[in-house]
């Protein structure tokens, strides 16, 4: 071989090299967490491709252990679990409660015995299934949720209990992650944070549902505004006060809308008073509130958030959208947080959906077209 050859053959080994690492960079490295209340029927169509992590929703207490109620719920954890063909690295945990599914946990979880058998049974599922962990949706330990939910100050420290045997029964290599509320209280009142966090790989942070009340806002703001404290920036920045990892926190985005009705057309909406009239799915938005019947668009630069008004039938929603959630993906970036959740994957459109635009930022170098007033 001719030392021309030689080194055509060794530049051509150094360029792919070069691409490869720089393929390799141009994929930012943040988990992309998608929690799945959908059916086995939608779970073929999951673009596995883009997510780190799909979160079954949900399992619930059977007695002290994790029960799948139905068959039909173990063929979709299945296909999720068959969706690793498509993504090698895809991780895909059980979960346990979800809201108003841990009516016992508090009377459960306060003895050892129990602990104990409830992660034995995490153990058996997720060796059965071939799935990587739970998440756990207590909403939430010490606090009342729902009228027959029990609860008692007890919660918080056998909430940490409870993740210790359940990291000490998985060992190190399943994976655990917990759902804390997006309000002060809730993530004052509830958590030991620095035992828990030694154990667990993240905390997801619900940070939607913000407006409990019958007056307006927006219900999954980024950035608080003058009127409105609560924001995802906002609660971040708490659970770093309470020295929370910042490589431990994924932020929470929601592909569903809230709604208002008999909203008086003030600041187009915008917190004002009005009757809570339910939540619907992102993918439902332009379907329902066409801009042709009267529901016009708008964007808080504030709180990074939109926002539906109609006037005429005084009907006010607040949602995610492609740039709001591009915008959070971002932030989640500029501050080095573990990643991105959401509530919840069959909310989305197939295509061009709020998924896709998280990937799109995900890549770096793919150019992302501005988007504004897009429902």
């Amino acid at each position: 071989m001719t030392s021309c050859k030689i080194l055509t053959i060794l530049g051509c080994i150094i360029l792919q090299t070069f691409i490869t690492a720089i393929f390799a960079q141009s994929k930012k490295k943040f988990s992309v967490i998608a929690y799945y209340a959908g059916g086995p029927e939608k779970a073929d169509s999951v673009a596995a491709e883009k997510l780190t992590h799909i979160i079954y929703s949900f399992g619930h207490l059977n007695g002290s252990k994790l029960y799948i109620q139905t068959a039909k719920d173990s063929l979709t954890i299945i296909k999720l679990v068959a969706l690793k063909t498509k993504n090698p690295e895809l991780k895909v945990l059980l979960s346990l409660g979800g809201w108003g599914g841990c009516e016992t946990c508090s009377a459960i979880f306060s003895l050892q015995e129990n602990r104990l058998a409830f992660a034995q049974s995490v153990k058996e599922l997720n060796d059965y299934f071939h799935s990587d962990g739970i998440d756990l949706d207590w909403e939430f330990p010490t606090l009342l949720s729902l009228p027959g939910h029990g609860y008692k100050p007890e919660d918080k420290q056998n909430f940490t209990f409870l993740v210790q045997q359940l990291r000490k029964i998985l060992g190190p290599k399943m994976e655990i992650s917990f759902a804390a509320g997006g309000f002060k209280w809730t993530l004052r009142e509830s958590i030991e944070w620095k035992p828990v966090m030694q154990l667990v790989n993240r905390v997801n942070l619900m940070s939607y549902d913000f407006l409990p009340g019958d007056a307006t806002g927006h219900h999954t703001a980024l950035f608080s505004t003058t009127a409105q404290k609560s924001s995802a920036d906002y609660f971040i920045k708490y659970l770093l006060e309470l020295g929370v990892p910042a490589n431990k926190i994924v932020l929470g985005a929601a592909f569903y809308a809230r709604k208002w009705d008999s909203i008086p057309s003030i600041q187009n909406g915008l917190y004002q008073k009005g009757k809570t009239a339910g939540a619907i799915a992102y993918k439902e938005l332009d379907e329902r509130f066409p801009e042709a019947a009267g529901y016009e668009r708008f964007w808080d630069s504030t709180a990074s958030a939109p926002f539906i008004y109609n006037a005429s039938l005084q009907q006010f929603i607040s949602y995610d959208n492609v740039r709001s959630v591009q915008l959070k993906t971002k932030y989640l970036l500029k501050n080095k947080l573990n990643g991105i959740m959401f509530w919840q994957l069959a909310q989305d459109k197939l295509y061009s959906g709020l998924l896709d635009a998280i990937y799109d930022v995900k890549i770096s170098g793919r150019k992302v077209k501005p988007v504004v007033y897009v429902p």
